[in-house]
């Protein structure tokens, strides 16, 4: 009896296709454990010398995890109490910017009534009624808002738990690895996991490079329109642009209100819109595909793909697992020999002959 079964290649892909959509349907469905799992195993990667400088100098390995988790908390709050500190300076000029759009309301009523001949008393009655229309529609997107915050609470949250374990429980968890592969797997799965390692700690030096880039282009935009609080506004876009889409609004909001309310001109609050339009598209064209994408070695159609892949399926926190996760797919790619096309398609390294591009042609005698 022969037991080698043959089967079609279309079955074969169908199967594929199946275990990619379960498998992506768990992820979605499980993304509040598995996300700030994620985000543990790269922060624990970074503590991990921390972790052993501690230990190397008799220190508890309990004590010397629980330093550098705090290390690390202090670190985060540190930086939001940063932001909203600085946010706060701005509060003060909250009156002005009332005061400003009542009086460019009023203006820009008046010239639609003197331009169209429409009574000013039916131009406020149509602004008054969309703008409850308006108010009664945002409860959707309010309570969008608070779904994705509740997301990144309960990632704050359980962040620290996830970190300290990993961290105490790393040697168990490099054994368990090291026992589910043969003896003759040994040297790939170490290749992957010391690349993996390098990778995220690139990714991350890539990351504050881009920071400190976009804050000194915007701090130099700014200073040379004259706008106030330059410096400030450029480091705080700086730190919200990390944030994908929403940060990137935030960032273009602050400044020009600024614009709006200290310049006798509306026109410097267009031309910080333009400023900063520039600056992302400067950011996402070049700063991160030679920046942050070059250095986990991503091309950058695949850059921008995974990007928007990853806030499909996990929203904002996706957006920034997206580039290190594919990065370390194509680390495990380049490592298995039926995956090699795959983690070739995935990196920066681009043909430049079209003579070194060839395909064998078979001969078929009719």
């Amino acid at each position: 009896m022969n037991s080698n079964i043959s089967i079609p290649f279309y079955v074969k892909f169908a199967f594929i296709v199946i275990g990619i959509f379960a498998f992506i349907s768990a992820l979605y469905i499980s993304q509040q454990i598995v996300v700030p799992l994620i985000y543990a195993t790269i922060l624990a990667i970074l503590l991990n010398p921390l972790v052993n400088y501690f230990v190397n100098h008799r220190i508890n390995r309990v004590v010397a995890i629980s330093i550098a988790v705090t290390i690390s908390i202090l670190i985060f709050f540190s930086l939001i109490y940063f932001i909203l500190g600085r946010l706060s300076v701005f509060s003060e000029t909250y009156p002005k910017l009332e005061e400003k759009i009542l009086e460019t309301s009023a203006q820009v009523v008046k010239w639609f009534s003197q331009t169209f001949n429409i009574r000013i008393y039916k131009i406020n009655a149509w602004i008054e009624k969309n703008r409850i229309d308006v108010i009664n529609n945002m409860g959707g997107a309010i309570g969008q808002t608070i779904s994705a915050i509740n997301s990144i609470l309960i990632i704050v949250v359980l962040l620290p738990v996830y970190l300290f374990m990993i961290l105490y429980y790393k040697n168990l968890l490099l054994e368990f690895i090291r026992r589910i592969f043969h003896i003759s797997y040994h040297a790939q799965v170490f290749d992957v996991l010391i690349g993996s390692k390098k990778i995220i700690q690139s990714y991350l030096i890539g990351l504050l490079v881009e920071v400190a880039i976009i804050a000194a282009l915007n701090s130099i935009g700014l200073l040379l329109l004259g706008i106030e609080y330059a410096i400030v506004l450029g480091i705080i876009g700086a730190l919200l642009n990390i944030i994908p889409y929403i940060g990137g609004v935030i960032a273009t909001a602050l400044p020009m209100i600024i614009a709006y309310i200290t310049k006798d001109s509306s026109t410097y609050a267009f031309l910080v819109l333009i400023l900063y339009l520039l600056i992302q598209f400067i950011d996402n064209h070049f700063i991160i595909p030679r920046v942050v994408a070059s250095r986990v070695k991503l091309n950058a159609l695949i850059s921008i793909i995974s990007v928007l892949a990853g806030g499909a399926l996990w929203g904002v926190p996706g957006m920034f697992l997206s580039i290190p996760l594919t990065a370390i797919i194509k680390v495990i790619c380049d490592h298995i020999e039926p995956l090699k096309p795959w983690g070739y398609l995935l990196g920066n390294i681009v043909p430049t002959n079209k003579r070194h591009i060839r395909f064998k042609r078979k001969k078929i005698k009719l």
